[in-house]
């Protein structure tokens, strides 16, 4: 096998670093090893993030989740351990990763960590409707 997995994140130039635009990745493969028993665990883990200057290149994405295959993590520690990864090597305005792990011992876990740029704020969300109230209305 060629390919191996490795902690080195990748990264390429934010292609409109003026602008605000929400990146959103699924991992649903992602496995680590339970620190106490040993036993994998399986989640399925959610990015999204506002980039800077950089955006993180896929395939060492792929590698990087890959890596922790082997590795004995708790829920909280992996989470916030890959956010702050990610963190340094991207320096976003904005991420957050979120963590679903699968039931095991009939609990489900899912851990939310977030990072804010300092000084960074978000636009006001703007909600738009297919239809407004008006368009709805019949005339007489």
């Amino acid at each position: 096998m060629t390919t191996q997995p490795g902690k080195t994140l990748e990264t390429f130039p934010n292609p409109k670093p003026l602008r605000d635009y929400h990146i959103h990745m699924e991992i649903p493969e992602f496995t680590c090893l339970c620190p106490k028993t040993g036993q994998p665990d399986f989640a399925t883990l959610e990015l999204d993030y506002i980039a800077d200057q950089h955006c993180v290149e896929l395939k060492s994405l792929k590698l990087y989740m890959w890596s922790f295959r082997e590795e004995g993590h708790f829920h909280e520690d992996m989470t916030n351990l890959i956010l702050d990864d990610l963190v340094a090597a991207t320096q976003p305005r904005f991420m957050r990763l979120t963590s679903k792990f699968y039931v095991r011992g009939g609990i489900f876990t899912n851990v939310i960590a977030e990072h804010r740029k300092e000084g960074w704020q978000p636009a006001p969300f703007v909600e738009l409707s297919r239809f407004s109230s008006q368009s709805n209305t019949r005339g007489a």
